[in-house]
């Protein structure tokens, strides 16, 4: 297992909302969850059983940062092999869940 840590500053807060978990953490998949959180940036942190792809998480996450610009949340992620295409999928549909948010 790996464990990485990222932070982005700044970005639009929503509302107070309830904790959001989509997907499943099974062979090749990730869950995901966004919670509210106090300060005004968005940290992710993220568990994951590939090793040595911190790059291509930060790339998937600033893309992720860039389209959505969210701050005030908390996200983990665990991650059993997703593809970038699938981590960008559940991302997305998380945001999706939080009312007043369009993703």
């Amino acid at each position: 297992m790996e464990s990485l840590h990222f932070r982005f500053d700044g970005g639009r807060a929503p509302a107070a909302f309830a904790p959001v978990l989509v997907g499943v953490v099974a062979s090749g998949n990730l869950e995901v969850l966004l919670e509210s959180a106090a300060d005004t940036g968005c940290r992710i942190d993220i568990d994951t059983s590939a090793r040595g792809f911190g790059a291509i998480w930060e790339a998937v996450l600033r893309d992720f940062r860039d389209r959505h610009d969210l701050g005030g949340i908390r996200v983990s992620i665990h991650d059993m092999g997703a593809t970038p295409a699938v981590v960008s999928l559940r991302l997305d549909q998380a945001v999706s869940a939080i009312p007043g948010v369009t993703p």
